[in-house]
């Protein structure tokens, strides 16, 4: 019996089948819904296998009539088993990698990484939290960040929103322009948040997301007071060693800074969460060391920064207490870093911390501060004591900072490495705290954002003002710009590399191999 010329070429169909099963389920499982499109792909590629299998048994037919030969069923069954396995394989493989997500992050600053702080804050909600995107297009910027908050907690998630389409919800979440952010804290849109506006220049940043995380979690707002009247540290911008962008900052964590003149103050303020005293330049009065005293006996928390000056700030009976003193040295960097970042000797670099809330998420970090004073402490009954910020080896406490070249000069220098700033805790009720760093400078505008400068700051007050806490962390980073510009001469280079050169050098050296092999 002749073979049939239709089937001779339809039993190849066999081997088209199982590709677009392949391809159905991969459409499936990718989109996360088995919609019309992979189920019709699964269908047809079983349909084909099966027409392939008949065509095989009809060709075989026109061999031996009456039956198919063995040939045909080991070809049939071998594809079939191929093609079972390869399926198995394909969702295994997908199943694993829903499940268990692995990724590394080789960028400079971890961009396509959450911070620390935000997986703490995802993965402890309590309550489910949505992000409304008011845009009619979907940044796969956005929402990459969006897909990393929603692995870190399953009470995460987000919808992309066109505010035309839905004015009714643009209504309810008060959204007036494209690209407006809002969270809503679920369920019965308990709480809303707005986060940002995201454009082509503005994209969702994961500093203010975690942000307003937090806030819409917390009404709870918390005042910070900073002393004033002594040449501290004024608050607002455009001031020479303002902190205005730790004020900002606070104020984003539902921390409200407030002036405080404790000389103009009828009473110690009783909302008083924490008192900031950074840099004083002229001496404290008695009565103020006294008012801060009573508030520390009262279950008070401080943060004193104090920077090496010519003034002694008569803080010393506050500190006897709690076992501290202020060394009149400055602490210098002798191990000669720092110069390709513009820091010189007295700018004391640190990237060991101590074992502590404030600083445990920042080990391996860099910080530094310029013109800083060492802090040294001694044993008190019921006082725990923690030293946070260590200088390197090579570092020394310098006595005389006009001798130039400045060296170590024994006994009157003081061998490193320093401690910069301690932590220090009343164990018996009731519980004050107190944290202590030898500088004010760091905290200060233009260097608060610098590494983990500000990180160290902002750790340091919310470990004073909430004593419930137990684990503080780095505060997430704004995506930094790293294109490359090019002018158009070096455009035009890089095209005429790309295109002709490298090209012409590909073919030049397979020319030379073929003559040489000839």
């Amino acid at each position: 019996m002749k073979k049939l010329p239709a089937f001779k070429y339809l039993k190849y169909l066999i081997w088209l089948g199982p590709m677009l099963m392949i391809a159905g389920v991969s459409a499936g499982v990718v989109s996360g819904g088995w919609t019309a499109v992979p189920i019709a792909l699964i269908l047809v590629g079983l349909a084909l296998i099966g027409v392939g299998l008949i065509a095989m048994g009809r060709v075989d037919m026109g061999e031996q009539p009456g039956a198919w030969n063995q040939r045909s069923l080991e070809t049939g069954a071998n594809a079939l088993v191929t093609t079972l396995a390869v399926l198995a394989i394909l969702g295994l493989i997908n199943f694993l990698g829903a499940k268990y997500v692995w990724r590394v992050d080789l960028t400079e600053n971890q961009q396509f990484t959450l911070s620390p702080q935000t997986q703490n804050v995802v993965r402890n909600l309590q309550e489910p939290v949505k992000v409304w995107v008011f845009d009619k297009q979907q940044n796969p910027q956005d929402r990459a960040l969006l897909e990393n908050y929603r692995r870190a907690g399953n009470k995460f998630s987000f919808e992309y929103v066109d505010p035309q389409a839905e004015l009714g919800l643009a209504k309810q979440f008060e959204a007036k322009n494209f690209g407006d952010v809002v969270l809503e804290l679920q369920p019965n849109n308990k709480r809303k948040q707005f986060v940002q506006t995201v454009s082509d220049r503005d994209r969702l940043s994961e500093a203010k997301l975690t942000n307003g995380l937090e806030q819409i979690l917390s009404d709870r707002r918390a005042n910070v007071y900073f002393l004033q009247g002594h040449g501290e540290r004024p608050l607002e911008a455009g001031q020479p060693g303002a902190m205005s962008q730790a004020v900002k900052l606070l104020g984003e964590k539902n921390l409200v800074a407030k002036p405080l003149t404790l000389a103009a103050s009828k009473e110690f303020p009783q909302d008083a969460a924490a008192v900031v005293i950074a840099g004083p330049q002229k001496p404290l009065l008695d009565g103020e060391v006294q008012a801060l005293k009573n508030y520390l006996q009262r279950g008070g928390h401080l943060l004193l920064m104090v920077d090496p000056t010519n003034t002694d700030p008569k803080l010393d009976t506050l500190l006897k207490d709690w076992g501290i003193t202020l060394d009149k040295r400055v602490a210098i960097d002798g191990s000669g870093g720092g110069k390709l970042i513009n820091l010189g000797p007295a700018d004391a670099i640190v990237t060991r911390y101590g074992d502590h809330p404030i600083t445990k998420e920042l080990q391996g970090n860099l910080s530094f501060f310029s013109l800083a004073r060492p802090v040294q402490s001694t044993s008190v009954k019921d006082v725990k004591e923690t030293p946070l910020l260590f200088t390197s080896d090579n570092s020394w406490a310098e006595s005389n900072l006009q001798t130039q070249p400045l060296e170590f000069n024994p006994p009157a220098d003081l061998q490193g490495p320093l401690v910069l700033g301690i932590a220090l805790e009343k164990q018996t009720a009731p519980k004050s705290r107190l944290v202590v760093i030898g500088n004010s400078t760091f905290a200060t505008d233009g260097l608060f954002d610098q590494v983990v400068n500000g990180d160290v700051f902002l750790n340091s007050v919310r470990w004073l003002e909430q004593p419930e806490q137990s684990t503080l962390s780095i505060r997430p980073k704004d995506t930094k710009n790293r294109r490359i510009n090019l002018t158009a001469q070096q455009a035009n280079l890089s095209s005429l590399l790309a295109l002709i050169l490298l090209p012409l050098l590909g073919f030049g050296i397979a020319a030379y191999v073929w003559w040489r092999r000839r």
